[in-house]
């Protein structure tokens, strides 16, 4: 019998290394399947800020679905086929250049869309979208938005704010672009700062969200959004 210790330099290394797998292969492929579930179909993304209140508050986890539209080659941006198209209305979560950091954003222009803001209310294609008041809170005026038939809750300011965010346009959205805005109309860094949306930049499509941490009551939980549905 061979003593390991005589063995060449080479001989040991791959000695070892097939014992490490050997020994950990099970998990080794746990971790690889992971990974790639991560990057291909499905992960969480965090919320932080209050650019999609009063949608997503600051600390919620989110579900994003990474089928929703496209199947990609794993970790790239490279599309092997198409799933669906972006729909107006849909909360997506983007890989933004322009921004240098991962957005959550809600879809509200489409390619060819002509889209014009006056004082946060939108009008496309020349049919401006429905409004109604649902709630005050201090200086926050909580809004329905209704495009299209889909309705959604959106957050305007009452008090002196800049007025020249507030509007936008008349402009067409190019090809293969998306136009995004966030729900918390006075605070939030969309397409308004970073231009249109290009389709290989979203990663995915978020309908729920799957728990919530409160960073203003000590990380604790809040229990009633746990699993609570995204309109």
């Amino acid at each position: 019998m061979h003593d390991p210790a005589k063995l060449p330099l080479g001989q040991r290394l791959l000695s070892s290394l097939n014992h490490f797998w050997k020994d950990n292969r099970q998990f080794i492929f746990l971790l690889c399947s992971i990974v790639f579930f991560k990057s291909a179909i499905a992960d969480l993304s965090s919320i932080s800020g209050a650019s999609m209140q009063p949608t997503l508050l600051d600390g919620d986890k989110v579900w994003v679905n990474k089928l929703a539209y496209d199947v990609k080659i794993p970790f790239t941006e490279i599309s092997l086929a198409e799933t669906g198209d972006p729909q107006r209305g849909d909360v997506v979560i983007i890989d933004s250049k322009r921004a240098g950091k991962r957005l959550v954003k809600r879809i509200v222009g489409l390619p060819g869309d002509t889209i014009y803001m006056q004082n946060n209310a939108l009008v496309i294609n020349g049919e401006a979208a429905h409004y109604e008041v649902l709630d005050r809170e201090g200086d926050a005026i909580i809004l329905i938005e209704e495009l299209e038939q889909r309705s959604h809750q959106a957050q305007v300011l009452s008090g002196f704010v800049n007025r020249s965010s507030r509007s936008y346009g008349p402009t067409i959205v190019p090809d293969d672009q998306y136009f995004v805005l966030g729900d918390n109309r006075d605070n939030s860094a969309d397409s308004r700062v970073y231009s249109f949306i290009p389709r290989e930049e979203i990663i995915g499509r978020s309908s729920s969200v799957v728990f919530s941490l409160d960073s203003h009551n000590n990380y604790l939980p809040r229990g009633e959004r746990f699993l609570a549905a995204i309109e």
